[in-house]
């Protein structure tokens, strides 16, 4: 019988008839559909517009989550405050040197934005700030960076800026010598931005009525933007739009693709009239990405990595500029199984890759004169790698970032010639941060059917190992995204309250190669799930942590995990966290009118058109698998103006667990009136949402 806690909010709203489809043969009833509001593009773009009825539901659920928290508030100030005391909070980044000008971020001391500025190259005062995000954010619900770009003349600053969380950008040019912008401004792009080579073009991408990045165009400075150009249209519904840029310099890129096959075209910066070139057709599940040298043995090349004739964890391939297509691509770089290429970058003398292997990141640094190679790697068991190929093309230095789940965050300079490096910065936590306080370790944990799941684990060196200690376990298995094992200052917070902070690098993403993705998706998706449960099994087997105090969290496509768990081993976990859930994965797949559905059936199957897909996603999907039986304490995340995983998906979820769940535990929704799939904005804001988070982890695991 259900309680009246579980469905008072549920059962109070506003009668509805269910929506009732049928499918392959199989009749769908979706009683919560009327939290779908019709006008939902207008919403992206004006939230006021949202119907009253859903917002009288949404504002229910908000108050019912600020009423369970009400008597949690210290802890909340609390945590707050402890992770506030962890920010450096006058900070910068690590100036980035381009011609005569080094450009930078940097926060002011209780700002909440980044000011974007730049000093002369090599000099240690004279900055001019650019940007002011404080200022420009001042008297906004919601204000978020996109992409900025300083013209190759260093006279303009092409940004961008989201006012609604709805991810749509308008783009400006700042005229930096009067600091002001241009009338050239264009609403409603994708953020993204590029230069010609004399700076008197600009490239942006534009969406498609379904909010999809479909458009590039070109647009001349000083212009009317009614006149700008389209010089190129995604003619398939499935496939994003891009733009990058080689790292010569000589060429732009509209990189094209889905999760499983990608196109690129060539956009010549050197003459921004001529048309868009294409190196290879595209192919179902042929995925390439492309670098640029002008003289490569002799000869104008490009150089592609690519999964082409059965390199599933990629090569790289090198071609003449001349004739791109694979019928002349050969080897450089060629394949080994296990060993996943993640990214690379051209220079003059080197190329520079990273890459993973056996759930480690290194950096690996090839003279293009001989194929000589040296790695970057590192000896904790668990770290997070990453490099920045800066600005210039002659070079011999590039930028790498390391930490571990112990170690903050530290930025080095490294020649690529003589092999020396330079520490930039290291993070500081004014607070004070001792990492041999701290342990973190890396667990194999077996799955059913007999892979080992890597398991990353953050824990105090004084946190009993005997089966008493509570823990987070996150999780996201989807779209071969891997997670790092990286610092973060919050997770302190609950680390030093005695929890285990686990992450589980499951299915769904590639920490072991491209076939951890692959074994992760489609048909196989459900092994995301008994990875998660595999997982957090190990720890209690273990005695790492204590059966009943497991806290689950993911977001987005993580959410989704959640609700799939939740609905599969109920009893597991203490308290489950999700995020911007994934959780109406069905309902969602056969909407091709939603943003993100088309381009997601690579991931998940198309059940419109396939009765399995269908079959197999009704399976798991968790908002069509709630059940009348106990559930864990639930809380869920959601941002009214999210595109990438609406708001009525947690909504409807949460209104079927009111109706049908049978206990009394916690279960909390919280939507974000004036934010997306990222939350709030602001560095501080931020915060806000994360102490929400540990306070319900922390009360729902008895600490």
């Amino acid at each position: 019988m259900r309680s009246e806690a579980s469905g008072g909010i549920a059962a109070s709203a506003p009668a509805h008839p269910p929506l009732v489809r049928s499918f392959h043969g199989q009749t769908l009833v979706d009683p919560y559909a009327w939290l779908r509001a019709d006008n939902w593009r207008e919403v992206m773009r004006d939230p006021t517009v949202l119907a009253p009825d859903i917002r009288a539901f949404l504002n229910a659920e908000n108050a019912a989550a600020d009423g369970w928290f009400a008597p949690h508030a210290e802890l909340r100030r609390t945590l707050v405050a402890e992770m506030r005391a962890r920010i450096k909070e006058d900070d910068s980044s690590v100036p980035a040197t381009d011609g005569p000008f080094a450009y930078f971020t940097r926060f002011r001391e209780g700002g909440q934005h980044p000011l974007i500025c730049r000093r002369p190259a090599g000099a240690v005062a004279g900055e001019t700030v650019l940007l002011d995000g404080d200022a420009l954010a001042e008297g906004k619900a919601y204000f978020q960076f996109g992409d900025a770009r300083q013209s190759p003349d260093h006279r303009f600053y092409a940004w961008t800026a989201d006012e609604a969380g709805s991810e749509y950008y308008t783009l400006r040019v700042r005229d930096i010598a009067a600091d002001t912008d241009l009338p050239d401004l264009v609403g409603e792009t994708t953020g993204d931005v590029l230069w010609s080579a004399d700076g008197t073009y600009l490239y942006y991408i534009r969406r498609d009525a379904e909010h999809r990045p479909s458009f590039v165009y070109r647009h001349a400075l000083g212009a009317d933007p009614a006149t700008d150009i389209l010089i190129y249209e995604e003619p398939d519904k499935g496939f994003f739009v891009s733009l990058g840029r080689t790292q010569s310099g000589r060429f732009g890129l509209i990189s094209c693709g889905d999760h499983d096959t990608s196109e690129v075209w060539l956009l010549d910066l050197d003459a921004p009239l001529a048309p868009p070139v294409l190196v290879e057709p595209r192919e179902p599940s042929l995925r390439y990405g492309v670098e640029h040298h002008p003289s490569l043995d002799g000869v104008e090349s490009l150089i592609i990595e690519t999964n082409a004739d059965g390199a599933e964890d990629f090569k790289i391939v090198v071609a003449p500029l001349a004739a791109p297509g694979r019928a002349g691509w050969r080897d450089l770089v060629p394949h080994k199984p296990g060993r996943l290429i993640l990214s690379q970058s051209a220079f003059r003398g080197h190329l520079v890759r990273l890459e993973r292997e056996d759930g480690l990141p290194r950096i690996v640094v090839r003279a293009l004169a001989d194929g000589a190679e040296h790695s970057v790697a590192f000896a904790e068991e668990a770290y997070s790698l990453g490099f920045d190929p800066g600005y210039g093309f002659d070079k011999t230095e590039i930028r790498f970032t390391y930490s571990s789940m112990t170690t903050p965050s530290e930025v080095w300079d490294y020649d690529v010639a003589s092999r020396a490096r330079v520490l930039r910065k290291r993070q500081e936590v004014p607070s004070g941060h001792d990492p041999k306080r701290y342990v973190t370790r890396r667990l194999m944990a077996p799955a059913p059917d007999g892979e080992l799941i890597p398991v990353s684990l953050l824990f105090a060196k004084d946190t009993p190992f005997d089966g008493s200690a509570p823990c987070l376990l996150y999780g996201y298995g989807a779209y071969g995204i891997s997670i790092p094992a990286g610092f973060s200052t919050s997770r302190l917070s609950l680390v030093d309250r005695g929890f285990v902070y686990a992450i589980a690098h499951i299915r769904g993403g590639t920490e072991k190669g491209w076939r951890w993705y692959r074994e992760g998706k489609l048909a196989k998706k459900p092994n995301t799930f008994s990875d998660f449960i595999a997982a957090a099994e190990h720890l209690v087997s273990e005695r790492v942590v204590a059966r009943d105090r497991i806290v689950a969290h993911g977001g987005s496509a993580g959410g989704m995990l959640m609700g799939a768990i939740a609905n599969m081993r109920r009893e597991l976990f203490a308290g489950i966290v999700a995020e911007v859930p994934f959780v109406d994965v069905l309902n969602t797949m056969l909407d091709d009118t939603l943003p993100l559905t088309p381009p997601e059936w690579p991931e998940w199957g198309n059940p419109i058109a396939d009765a399995e897909a269908f079959a197999a996603i009704r399976a798991y999907s968790p908002y069509d698998n709630v059940a009348a039986e106990d559930y864990p304490a639930i809380f869920a995340l959601a941002g009214l103006t999210d595109p990438r995983v609406t708001y009525w998906e947690p909504a409807k979820w949460v209104a079927r667990l009111r109706e049908l769940k049978t206990d009394n535990r916690p279960l909390l929704l919280r939507t974000n009136m004036e934010a997306g799939h990222g939350g709030a904005a602001g560095r501080f804001d931020r915060l806000e949402e994360t102490a929400l988070v540990y306070a319900f982890a922390l009360a729902v695991a008895g600490r």
